[in-house]
């Protein structure tokens, strides 16, 4: 068996995804990370974490620095490596994607002088326990199985055999040539006709251009189409969006939080419709309504914090036989199943006013919203679990979540003159202050917001009640957890979500770069673009080459924390960039 690669740092590591599923390319080349048929299935390419299989298409001489680049508007990427000429491989997920079969679209192009590189394929599956079998090369294809995962490979019919059992072969291009590698993957045996690489990659083409839109009236109008695309590549056909593309990439090395993120969190689903509808209606935000309506339809007040892309729950936590990431343990499924988080009920409620203004909902995601809003009624003495999942308290950001969402959609309702719900809105403002009232045994001495009646603390997370519309930004207790978490929370323009000890913040975890989006948009909100700006830029900068953010920033080594990529960053990210171009004097500020 191939000895796993070491890992990269992950701000080198370039995403493809086609919804249904993500990998990782790392700068050699080597797809380091893929699961098969969805995103939650176990991988067979796991050397992210230290398990055996890969993909590698590189260069065979050693001497080449690498970089990269997108598309723009797509998660279409170009490895790149400059040597004694310059080649790159274009890499892809087909589109449209198909639940049962991903198809691998990788082109080595010689774009400056002869290239000559090295490919090998390696499919493991169950995270490198399993090896490949029942190989067969006929008709130009290499077709076989891998425990579970058939696959059929174009491109490859000159490779051979290796000792461990690979899939190995050289290619050489002269110079402006191109060479096609097309790899099929499938939980069931491949019976539909092998994809014809030109006709693959138009469609792949396509299928970017008709999902992602023009930006260019944003601020960063790159970095916000992106944001459009990796929300995308990250969002199934059923309308979940998963948290992330991996699992057990560490937080901060050693610290024992090692999350499984490949599921669809209602709360982050929700981060991501509104960001999508602060700019209008958009098939994400279409997508996010139609699964939030059916979970809610089928749970009701049972509704889970997080859910498979198909709805169904997800397993609980339990650790693999292999290394992990350097720091952490790999993990799959998460202990999240069966936690009460409030405030996510409350996003539901925004995201579905938000749906409203732009005329999207139909009777049945009113009864969705009814039954969200019955919920909080009789749920929002109980204490939960809140935004950061720790111990069961009456959080002051899961109540005042609550409160937005609750005047959101009875604003909302109101608007609609012989609408669905129009009756509950005055009951719905009126619950909305009566949890309001609630929160004043929450307010610090200072006069700022705390994040429980028993703890004194400030939290990051109290922004964000004010930026929803709890509680306006001129209420002195606004201005006054604004001022608190620019003094007490952060550091060299990042934010961080508490202060766990007294510890220096860095100490504990990474800056969230979640939360500094968050700062942005209520400095903006506070009349200050300017300030605001700086804010969105210094956070905006907390990625890789290839764009992509995590949950948490490393600001003392300026590295990347978590799993990869975070999909409420990007949202935010891409939130704050409609919102700061909406205000002229942030638009027009010089960052």
């Amino acid at each position: 068996m191939t000895r796993p690669d070491p890992p990269r740092v992950l701000r080198e590591y370039a995403f493809i995804a086609d919804g249904e599923r993500g990998a990782l390319i790392g700068p050699d080349g080597s797809i380091a990370w893929l699961c098969i048929p969805r995103w939650d299935s176990p991988a067979v390419f796991a050397q992210l974490l230290g398990g055996a299989g890969r993909y590698r298409v590189s260069p065979a001489d050693s001497w080449h620095v690498w970089g990269g680049y997108y598309e723009s508007g797509t998660l279409i990427w170009r490895s790149r490596w400059t040597g004694a000429g310059v080649t790159e491989c274009r890499e892809a997920l087909a589109l449209p994607s198909d639940p049962r079969r991903s198809v691998i679209l990788r082109r080595i192009e010689a774009i400056d002088g002869p290239a000559k590189l090295e490919v090998e394929l390696d499919i493991r599956p169950d995270f490198g326990q399993g090896k490949m079998t029942e190989l067969s090369r006929s008709g130009g294809y290499w077709t076989g199985r891998s425990g579970g995962v058939w696959f059929r490979w174009s491109g490859g019919s000159k490779a051979r055999q290796t000792d461990d059992g690979a899939l190995a072969m050289t290619v050489t291009l002269d110079a402006g040539r191109h060479h096609d590698l097309v790899l099929e993957l499938s939980g069931q045996p491949l019976d539909l006709p092998a994809p014809d690489a030109d006709a693959a990659w138009q469609a792949t083409e396509d299928g970017w251009s008709d999902a992602v839109p023009d930006c260019a009236d944003l601020i960063a109008d790159r970095d916000a189409r992106h944001a459009y695309a990796i929300l995308h590549g990250l969002t199934s056909s059923s309308g979940a969006m998963v948290a992330a593309a991996t699992t057990s990439l560490p937080e901060r090395l050693e610290g024992g939080r090692n999350y499984d993120y490949r599921f669809a969190w209602i709360r982050d689903q929700c981060y991501s419709g509104l960001a999508i509808a602060a700019r209008g209606t958009h098939p994400l935000l279409e997508g996010t309504i139609r699964f939030l309506t059916e979970r809610l339809l089928d749970d009701g007040q049972a509704l889970e914090p997080a859910y498979a892309v198909d709805g169904q729950p997800i397993p609980g936590e339990s650790k693999l036989r292999i290394p992990g990431y350097p720091g952490g343990a790999a993990v799959t499924g998460n202990k999240v199943r069966r936690q009460f988080q409030l405030d996510g009920l409350g996003e539901v409620l925004e995201v579905m006013a938000a749906a409203a203004r732009l005329d999207l909902l139909t009777a049945e995601n009113w009864q969705a919203v009814e039954i969200t809003a019955t919920a909080i009624g009789q749920r929002w003495t109980e204490p939960d679990a809140g935004l950061w999942e720790l111990d069961d308290q009456h959080w002051t950001h899961s109540r005042l979540a609550c409160v937005a969402g609750l005047r959101s959609i009875a604003a909302a309702a109101k608007g609609t003159p012989t609408g669905h719900g129009y009756r509950q809105a005055a009951d719905w403002s009126a619950l909305a202050d009566k949890i309001l009232a609630s929160t004043s045994a929450a307010v610090h001495s200072t006069g700022r917001w705390q994040r429980s009646p028993d703890d004194t603390r400030v939290d990051a997370s109290l922004l964000l009640p004010t930026i929803r519309g709890a509680v306006a930004i001129d209420d002195p207790r606004s201005q006054a957890t604004l001022r608190a978490v620019a003094d007490e929370l952060s550091e060299d323009g990042y934010v961080y979500r508490f202060r766990h000890d007294p510890r220096p913040l860095h100490k504990a975890e990474g800056a969230f770069l979640l939360c500094g989006f968050w700062m942005a948009q209520a400095t903006l909100l506070d009349r200050n673009p300017v300030e605001a700006a700086r804010w969105f830029e210094r956070n905006r900068a907390a990625c890789g080459p290839a764009g992509l953010y995590t949950e948490e920033y490393d600001v003392h080594q300026r590295q990347s924390r978590g799993n990869l990529p975070q999909a409420f960053v990007h949202a935010a990210m891409l939130e704050c960039a409609v919102r700061l171009s909406a205000n002229p004097a942030a638009s027009k500020t010089p960052c």
